[in-house]
């Protein structure tokens, strides 16, 4: 959450892109060229709701909000996604249903091409920025565990709306070039289509993500079996009956703790100790802001 430099390159880049793709498109009327116009729009708007997600996420918690605002991330990165599908993938996979029955060449391919050249290396720049900045998240982690698992939607949402560029861009060309190659116009028309269905598989992947973070994520059962580890070495707990924890945010972590004291500590010795393994286990865990530590029967 430190660094978000690469999603203020992403958001450059794709406006950038976005207005040489309409005016390719302009000048050719190929549908694949609308398509992956609109595609860059939408990213750029996804970025810009990523922004304003994190500065919100980021304020303090108050007396409306006592756990604070770490969730309108979540949010508005459940909301990108489904734009994406919405706008993106939707609008492209109709633009190409619509324009196949009437397809026509108009104007020079060389447009399109340079347009595609152009946006192939800045989505490049953009892609390699928010691949170094997930490298530096998951660590040792393989790259797909860490996709899945990661509490940070805003990194992924921006690396693979990139690689889902990348692979618009080499589709749009294809279809670009096979229909010129062919004489045959329809290729542009399916080459936007394809283009749909890559739009609608990713935000699919980020939607059922950013749902699951927004209903509620809980840690590792590594990091639970740390936490009871921690807890019982204390001379005050005898035994953690239950445990739960939710994500709040990428780095902030509620927890909730039932424990079983020792029958002959008073309430301050039970309040003490409470405080004691609280600081223990924040020391060991950072991201856990909060805790709950509830005295129960045995």
């Amino acid at each position: 959450m430190k660094s978000r430099g690469f999603i203020y390159i992403s958001l450059a880049v794709d406006l950038l892109i976005a207005s040489s793709k309409f005016v390719a498109a302009g000048f050719t009327g190929s549908p694949a060229m609308v398509s992956e116009g609109v595609h860059s729009i939408i990213d750029a708007l996804s970025q810009l709701m990523l922004i304003w997600g994190i500065k919100v996420s980021r304020k303090q918690p108050d007396a409306e909000r006592p756990f604070g605002y770490g969730k309108e991330l979540y949010f508005w990165s459940f909301i990108v996604s489904l734009c994406i599908f919405i706008v993106g993938g939707c609008i492209s996979f109709y633009e190409g249903v619509t324009t196949f029955t009437h397809a026509s060449f108009q104007g020079n391919p060389i447009w399109n091409y340079a347009v595609l050249a152009f946006a192939f290396i800045f989505n490049m720049v953009s892609m390699v920025a928010a691949l170094k900045a997930f490298d530096q998240q998951r660590g040792r982690k393989h790259f797909w565990t860490a996709v899945v698992n990661t509490k940070d939607p805003s990194t992924i949402i921006v690396l693979l709306g990139d690689v889902g560029d990348l692979l618009g861009l080499i589709v749009a060309f294809l279809g670009v070039f096979i229909g010129r190659l062919t004489n045959h116009p329809y290729y542009d028309a399916i080459a936007s289509m394809i283009i749909g269905i890559i739009l609608i598989g990713i935000s699919g992947f980020l939607i059922r993500e950013s749902k699951s973070l927004l209903m509620g994520e809980t840690t590792s059962r590594k990091t639970f079996r740390a936490i009871i580890k921690i807890a019982e070495a204390d001379r005050a707990i005898i035994k953690i009956k239950k445990q739960s924890s939710m994500y709040m945010g990428p780095e902030e972590i509620l927890l909730q703790l039932t424990a079983v004291f020792n029958d002959e500590l008073n309430t301050k010795q039970i309040t003490d100790a409470i405080e004691r393994v609280s600081k223990n286990i924040q020391t060991a865990f950072p991201l856990i802001k909060q805790i709950f530590i509830e005295p129960v029967v045995k």
